[in-house]
């Protein structure tokens, strides 16, 4: 039908910018390094629930977002996915300032091979035998990498787990992109606001003592969170869950770049078999999705 064509198109040009935007958010957090990770992600839901109440003010939601928290089952969706990107939020920002941009980057490279994981396990999915091999293949990539050096494999693992957790509920929830991510910050905020004055009180609080330059990046740390995050989730509710998992890769690619040409991080013998590992079963899969979707479209009577 051209309606869910158009959908679909609009749903991959609001994927790909998100993905475009968390690809060189390594930068952003760079220039934070002399914060705590722990302040950057408190920072970040405050500042966040300030911005999603002007844009819920302009769009006219509050209704939408009343009707949401009217819902048992909503509300219960929305504590757990909210559980779900503070555990992330943390361990990226935690990666980034650690000089782990490259174990990051690893992390959301094994995203898409998670969601067919989920997909298989939750929702009785099959695979193909190449499907099998190349599932088998990443699996391998990454025990070279526990091995030869993963002291921060858990990094990779936690944001593989985390994130792709994060979109399968957030796509089954029956609740839009906006209000559903002002829910989450806004069940977020009171621990995060506890949090920083608690900082401020035990004098470790880098706002409004470090310099006018960091309050700005911390107080910018609300759109810069939200626009992708909203991005995300409008695109997860408009595709595939594939076809969403593998637009992922735009991601990773610039945080491969940046950590290792940017950054300097070593790259290892054991990451380059992980990481060649894990591009061979993304590129199975792709060519496994296209022929799939070629199967479909021939079996469609004209």
């Amino acid at each position: 039908m051209p309606s869910d064509a158009g959908s679909q198109r609009t749903g991959l040009l609001l994927g790909f910018t998100a993905y475009l935007l968390w690809g060189v958010l390594p930068l952003y957090f760079k220039a934070l390094a002399h914060v705590s990770a722990l302040e950057i992600v408190a920072h970040r839901i405050v500042w966040s629930i300030a911005f999603l109440a002007l844009l819920i003010t302009f769009w006219r939601r509050w209704s939408a977002i009343r009707a949401a928290l009217g819902s048992g089952r909503v509300v219960v969706t929305l504590i757990v996915t909210s559980l779900l990107i503070a555990i992330n939020w943390l361990t990226y920002i935690y990666a980034v300032v650690s000089g782990h941009v490259l174990e990051g980057s690893l992390g959301y490279y094994l995203n898409p091979l998670i969601n067919v994981l989920l997909g298989v396990v939750l929702l009785g999915e099959r695979l193909t035998r190449p499907q099998v091999f190349a599932t088998v293949l990443a699996g391998a990539g990454v025990a070279v990498l526990a091995v030869g050096a993963g002291s921060g494999l858990w990094i990779s693992l936690t944001l593989a787990a985390s994130f792709g957790l994060y979109g399968f509920v957030r796509k089954v929830a029956p609740v839009d992109s906006a209000e559903g991510l002002s829910i989450e910050t806004a069940m977020l905020a009171p621990v995060a606001l506890a949090w920083l004055l608690w900082m401020r009180a035990s004098g470790e609080l880098a706002f409004g003592h470090v310099g006018l330059g960091t309050d700005i990046l911390l107080a910018l740390g609300g759109m810069i969170t939200a626009i992708p995050l909203l991005l995300f989730t409008a695109a997860a509710r408009r595709l595939p869950y594939s076809t969403l998992g593998f637009l992922q890769y735009v991601a990773p690619s610039l945080q491969f770049l940046l950590a290792v040409l940017a950054f300097g991080e070593p790259l290892t013998v054991p990451h380059l078999v992980c990481f060649g590992a894990i591009w061979t079963a993304l590129a199975i899969f792709t060519v496994e999705g296209v022929r799939a979707a070629r199967s479909r479209t021939a079996k469609i009577p004209s």
